[in-house]
């Protein structure tokens, strides 16, 4: 509830603002509400209401971009930090990180004069082929939830509004822009709105970014049931929506709905259909000036928020970028987002006092990998490779050899270009009018430019295979001679990447054959993998030793060094299932991903380890999973229902190992003898806890009632049933170590 003093400022704003769009003629409130360049909306000057500067930032602020063609402008004071990609962000299971990134994020968008930063992106990962799932933070939507409400808060306590994106379910990035997508009312509301519902009711988020999708026959940014039923009147949403860039396809049908800023990739800014058509429509009278005005109110009432208007404008935050304490956050970020997966033998940490000769093994040790990904690429200030990460560790006193390991095409473009220039050949398209749009949103040209994308990797494989048998024989003899082995493989941004999903869940360019013949000469070689997404290990039997690090920006070499050599101890745990083989998933089942057209969301809520839960699928490594240096103790655990309604859980975690550590400890909810039908189990709370060795905490936590709610479509809304539940409390999804059962009255 606002309190009393809250509703006088803003009942004086409200007041402010009707002031404002009685003097706004009709050209100058269609200004506002559509791209007037790139990435800024359009100026009133004569008001004094500046254009909305917006910028891409999942990672960091994008580079600065010429007013009206995809064309870095060149300069070098737009380097910024590179953050660690939500999915690297999710695996610490640390909330507080979430704030710390959230600030960094918020604190550099507003030193470089951004209005709005478009992250945090917040899609449910449903299959783990989809290319932008490096941007997304979990297949749970109670723990992207929990993540995305602090980052929200902290990026806007800068005065810069987060855009969580994208709004809703966009799951696929093959036919992005017209894929429809069938999904059932109880599975839309319990899966892959809940974080959406969070980021506007619990963090206050200023602005959302409508998906590309459609949903249930409908395009999201046109879409009165997603706009205006339920993210206005039933979450009571008052800031900004805005489309994600090309997502507005028909002028009448965004009109009439909640979608306030038109933006897209071509330069035709006069020509969106918030413009000069939407122009015409009001003027013949089909349209009334009303829809204008309502998504005027919401745009200004944005500014106000942000201080760009109003009687707060010398008040509002100036922000900075590439600050150092920047760069220390980032370091902790990638710290604790690194998952040790296996580490039979107690192979790791490394002693580095131990150590001659290390033979570093594998192409992902030297790439950078903050340049790609599509809208997500960051101009990174810097970037510490894992090699570079090693060799700055250790110093000189231990000899580092590097050998490629396998062949990685490289992807030249010309200089100053980028995906998006590519992507609408605006060379041979000076004037890039309707014509040219029309051939984009085609569906045949799309679906033809995926074509030549998978045959074009075809062809890379082809030319790896060449290449590859003079640098496996490298690389093994290097090993043989070495008294540690690390590798360094995994994914790049030529498959985790904005527009295209992933062929397979294998690993590329040979890796496979690779780790096996080194398995092979070293049983104890330490495989580390940089990616976005899981890829498939079928040597993980034989390997002893797995660390996997998701992108975790610029100072993953240093971090990657400091675990492997016993400075940090691993902490980070899975927020996603890695399947055995992509078969087991859910939309392979189905064969419900990756198609052009429609697809139906058939699995319904069994996404992610839902999934291999009901059908006792065992996965290579589960949701929640995640190794530390030392070990933990979990006892006595009591509970207590307050009033009938929430339960209150206390118990205790022990370090029982000789070095200090971090326990993410996960509470999963069991319904017993279920009224309807609901997954085995689901995650409902969490809490990561630092203890020395030998050291013991007590943890509290409240399950509320929400917690054991379901959502009823014939009523449409959640609701409990009464009963019994069972409480798991586990270091994952699979390790539970206490259990009790809570009664619901």
């Amino acid at each position: 509830m606002l309190k009393k003093d809250e509703k006088k400022i803003e009942k004086k704003r409200e007041k402010e603002i009707d002031k404002l769009i009685k003097k706004l003629t009709l050209d100058e409130k269609i200004a506002m509400i559509h791209g007037a360049s790139l990435f800024r909306s359009g100026e009133l000057a004569r008001l004094g209401i500046p254009a909305i500067e917006t910028s891409d930032g999942p990672m960091g602020v994008r580079a600065e971009f010429l007013d009206d063609r995809w064309i870095p402008v060149g300069n070098q004071d737009d380097m910024v930090t590179y953050l660690p990609s939500n999915s690297a962000l999710a695996s610490s299971w640390n909330t507080d990180l979430a704030r710390e990134m959230g600030h960094v994020l918020g604190a550099e968008a507003r030193g470089r004069g951004k209005d709005v930063i478009l992250a945090p992106g917040i899609n449910i990962k449903r299959d783990p082929l989809c290319g932008r799932n490096f941007e997304y933070m979990s297949e749970d939507p109670v723990l992207t939830k929990a993540f995305a409400v602090p980052f929200i808060q902290a990026v806007q306590e800068n005065d810069v509004a987060a855009c969580v994106k994208h709004f809703a379910a966009n799951g696929q990035e093959t036919d992005r822009l017209m894929v429809d997508e069938e999904i059932d009312e109880r599975t839309l509301y319990e899966l892959y709105l809940p974080a959406f519902k969070a980021a506007v009711q619990e963090a206050g988020v200023y602005s959302v970014m409508g998906a590309y999708n459609k949903i249930n026959g409908v395009h999201c940014c046109e879409n009165k049931k997603l706009l205006d039923e339920i993210l206005r009147k039933e979450w009571g949403f008052d800031g900004a929506v805005i489309s994600d860039w090309g997502g507005v396809h028909k002028t009448r049908e965004a009109a009439e709905c909640s979608m306030d800023l038109e933006m897209s990739i071509f330069p035709d800014f006069d020509d969106y259909k918030l413009a000069n058509p939407l122009k015409v429509l009001i003027e013949k009278g089909e349209i009334s000036v009303d829809t204008v005005d309502a998504k005027v109110r919401n745009l200004l009432r944005m500014m106000y928020r942000l201080k760009m208007i109003g009687s707060k404008r010398e008040e509002r935050k100036a922000g900075a970028y590439n600050k150092p304490e920047h760069r220390e956050a980032v370091l902790r970020g990638a710290q604790e987002s690194m998952i040790l997966l296996k580490n039979e033998n107690r192979i790791l940490p490394l002693d580095a006092k131990k150590i001659k000769k290390l033979a570093v093994i594998g192409a992902n040790a030297v790439i950078q990998h903050s340049y790609g990904g599509g809208s997500a690429e960051i101009k990174a200030l810097y970037e510490i490779c894992p090699l570079a990460g090693l060799k700055m560790y250790l110093g000189g006193n231990v000899k580092v050899s590097y050998a490629q390991g396998y062949y990685v095409p490289q992807n030249k473009t010309d200089e100053g270009e980028n995906w998006q220039a590519a992507s609408v050949d605006e060379d041979r398209n000076p004037d890039m009018g309707k014509a040219v749009r029309d051939e984009v949103n085609d569906s045949e040209n799309r679906r033809r430019g995926e074509e030549e994308r998978l045959a074009k990797l075809e062809r890379e494989k082809a030319e790896a295979h060449e290449k590859n048998e003079k640098l496996f024989a490298e690389a093994l003899e290097m090993a043989k001679d070495a008294d540690a082995v690390i590798f360094v493989g995994g994914l790049n941004h030529d498959y985790d990447v904005e527009g295209c999903d992933r062929p397979d869940m294998k690993l590329p360019y040979e890796q496979d054959m690779l780790i096996e013949a080194l398995l092979k000469v070293r049983k104890d070689v330490i495989l580390t993998f940089v990616g976005g997404s899981p890829v498939e290990m079928p040597w993980r039997e034989q390997a002893q030793t797995i660390l996997w690090s998701y992108y975790a920006g610029m100072e993953t070499g240093n971090a990657l060094a400091q675990i492997i050599f016993g400075e940090v101890n691993p902490s980070g745990k899975l927020a996603e299932t890695f399947p055995v083989k992509y078969e087991d998933c859910a939309a392979a089942k189905n064969g419900q991903f990756g198609k052009w057209g429609n697809i139906v969301l058939e699995e319904g809520l069994y996404c992610g380890y839902r999934h291999f839960d009901r059908q006792r699928i065992k996965p290579a490594f589960c949701f929640g999973h995640g190794l530390s240096y030392t070990s933990f103790e979990y006892s006595g655990l009591t509970m207590k229902a307050e009033k009938g309604k929430d339960v209150k859980l206390t118990f205790s975690v022990k370090n029982i190992g000789k070095r200090a550590g971090a326990e993410a400890v996960q509470i999963y909810i069991a319904p017993i003898a279920a009224q309807v039908d609901r997954p085995d189990k689901e995650l409902k709370a969490f809490s990561k806890v630092e203890l020395g060795a030998g050291r013991s905490k007590k943890i509290s936590l409240t399950l509320k009632q929400e917690d054991f709610m379901y959502y009823d479509a014939q009523l449409r809304k959640f609701i409990a049933d009464a009963g019994d539940y069972e409480i798991l409390v586990g270091a994952s999804c699979e390790d539970i170590r206490l259990r009790g059962i809570a009664t619901l009255s």
